[in-house]
C-alpha cells in the first residue's frame, strides 16, 4: 500500500477533509454555540483510532490498508491537526493555538497502535499455529472490554454535567457525524472504483476518530470556564460511533449470510 498509495491518498482526503467540514455543516445546522461547536470541531480534526482496525477486521475489509491509513492519519496529525484547528477554530476561539495539539498522545497512540500490529506479524511469520487460533478468537472481545472500560470509568466523573452534554443539539450532531462519515467514506471510494474490502475500510476510516486524543486535546487546549462539561462530548461521539459501527457490521454479516 505504501508502494501504491492510492487507497491511503483517498483515505487521508476523506479522513482530514470530510469529518471537519462535516462537523462544521452539523454545528451549523443544529445552531451550536460557540463551546459546542469547539468540542466537535477538535473531535472531527482528530486522526482515526484502533476502532477503525478492528471494525475492518470485522467487515472483512483490508486490515493492511487499514493499519497504513491509521499510521499515515497518526503521523500527519502532527501537521494537519494545528493547521485543521487553526483554520475550523481560528473564528471562534480567540488567541492562538500553540501548545493546544497533544503532540505526546498522538505519538503515544502511533506505538501502541504499530506494537500489537508488528508483533501479530512477527508471530504469523514465527508461529503461524499460534495466530491461528488467535484469529479464531472472537473479534469484539477487546473492543467491547476497552469500550466498557472508558465509559464506565467516564459516566463516574460525569455527575451532573451528563444533561448537557446529552442536549438535543449535542445528541443530533453526535449520532449524524459518524453516520455521515460512514457513508461518505463508502461513496468516495466507491467513486475512485476501489475493490470491495477497500470500501470497507475506507467507510470505517473515515468515521471513525480517536476519542482519546479529542479529550486529551480539550484537556489541554482549553480552560474548564470555556468547554466545561464538554470535555465529556468525545464519550457520547464513542457511544454513537460503536452503536453505528455494531449495526453496519451485523448487517453486513446478515447480508452475507444470506447471500
Amino acid at each position: 500500500h505504501l508502494r501504491s498509495p492510492k487507497g491511503v491518498a483517498i483515505a487521508i482526503m476523506a479522513q482530514y477533509g470530510i469529518m471537519p467540514l462535516t462537523a462544521f455543516i452539523w454545528g451549523k445546522l443544529f445552531q451550536l454555540g460557540p463551546s459546542e461547536s469547539l468540542a466537535i470541531l477538535i473531535c472531527s480534526c482528530c486522526p482515526g483510532g484502533n476502532l477503525s482496525n478492528i471494525f475492518s477486521l470485522a467487515l472483512r475489509g483490508d486490515v493492511n490498508l487499514s493499519v497504513v491509513m491509521t499510521a499515515c492519519f497518526m503521523v500527519l496529525a502532527i501537521g494537519l491537526m494545528p493547521l485543521l484547528l487553526y483554520l475550523c477554530l481560528g473564528g471562534l476561539h480567540e488567541g492562538d493555538l500553540e501548545g493546544k495539539v497533544p503532540y505526546k498522545g498522538i505519538i503515544t497512540s502511533l506505538v501502541l497502535m504499530l506494537i500489537p500490529h508488528a508483533t501479530g506479524i512477527i508471530l504469523n511469520e514465527k508461529k503461524p499455529q499460534y495466530a491461528g487460533l488467535i484469529a479464531k478468537a472472537r473479534r469484539m472481545v477487546m473492543l467491547l472490554l476497552s469500550s466498557a472500560a472508558i465509559i464506565v470509568l467516564s459516566m463516574a466523573n460525569m455527575g451532573s454535567c451528563i444533561m448537557v452534554v446529552f442536549s438535543p443539539s449535542l445528541l443530533g450532531t453526535s449520532a449524524l457525524m459518524p453516520l455521515t462519515g460512514f457513508l461518505l467514506g463508502c461513496a468516495v471510494s466507491a467513486a475512485f472504483k476501489l475493490d470491495d474490502q477497500c470500501r470497507q475500510t475506507m467507510c470505517m476510516e473515515t468515521a471513525c476518530q480517536n476519542v482519546q486524543l479529542c479529550s486529551a486535546s480539550l484537556e489541554v487546549a482549553f480552560t474548564p470556564e470555556i468547554i466545561g462539561p464538554l470535555y465529556f462530548f468525545p464519550l457520547l461521539y464513542l457511544l454513537f460511533q460503536l452503536g453505528e459501527g455494531f449495526l453496519l457490521i451485523l448487517g453486513f454479516w446478515m447480508h452475507d449470510r444470506i447471500k
